[in-house]
């Protein structure tokens, strides 16, 4: 059980995750990640609709006929949404009107659907959830960073608008990473958002080389096997 959910977690966080390797629901998360605020408003909704559906689609798994499994998987997460967007316009209201579009597209998020057809429909209730979990926290790391680089860059600053989620105390966690800067449009536009993805990318294949050249020195035996030749008469 424990090889089990160490090889989801790594599967989740890095190995396969849905945004650096399997490269799903970019859309929502190039154009909401302008801010650290934004990026994580969106990560935790879909952090929650994910775990909720696996749940769901595993708990139904053996009551679902195959001919309408994908259409049911497609329900569930639509409900799922409807009951996150609604509790974001009674709690977050602000937030919810900046993220506009993007929290009813996470039905189309290619992420959830995946998982709810790939592993959820075909495992027990807690490993599923685990699954849910692993993915949504590895979705939610990139959408995070790619939103703090964005930031800074664009605006110098870091946890602007963090009021929008934890309350007006929050306020006093906005950082200035850079006195009197003039801002960097380029980062916070679309273009920026495809350059910043694609340099997490990069970095990420950058550390999966190096960690498996240094497997393969590991791997190579410490000296040469040498041939002795044995001259002489055995009696």
């Amino acid at each position: 059980m424990q090889v089990e959910t160490r090889h989801i977690l790594h599967q989740g966080l890095w190995q396969s995750n849905p945004a650096l390797v399997q490269l799903l629901g970019l859309c929502p998360l190039l154009a909401v990640t302008n801010s650290v605020a934004n990026a994580l408003g969106l990560a935790i909704v879909t952090t929650l609709v994910l775990v909720a559906s696996n749940a769901l689609v595993s708990l139904t798994r053996n009551k679902v006929n195959k001919d309408v499994r994908l259409p049911t998987f497609v329900m569930i997460i639509a409900a799922l949404v409807t009951v996150a967007e609604l509790l974001m316009q009674a709690l977050t209201y602000e937030l919810y009107q900046i993220l506009g579009i993007f929290i009813p597209l996470i039905v189309t998020n290619c992420a959830i659907l995946g998982r709810a057809e790939a592993y959820a429909c075909k495992n027990s209730l807690a490993l599923s959830i685990l699954d849910g979990l692993a993915m949504g926290v590895g979705f939610s790391l990139v959408l995070v960073l790619l939103g703090a680089m964005r930031e800074v860059l664009g605006q110098g600053t870091l946890f602007t608008d963090m009021h929008l989620l934890f309350g007006e105390s929050a306020r006093l966690w906005e950082l200035t990473i850079i006195d009197d800067y003039r801002g960097f449009l380029f980062a916070i536009l679309p273009p920026g958002a495809f350059i910043g993805m694609g340099l997490l990318i990069a970095m990420k294949n950058v550390i999966d080389h190096r960690q498996a050249m240094s497997q393969l020195s590991l791997d190579e035996p410490s000296s040469k096997s040498r041939r002795v030749r044995v001259t002489g008469i055995i009696t």
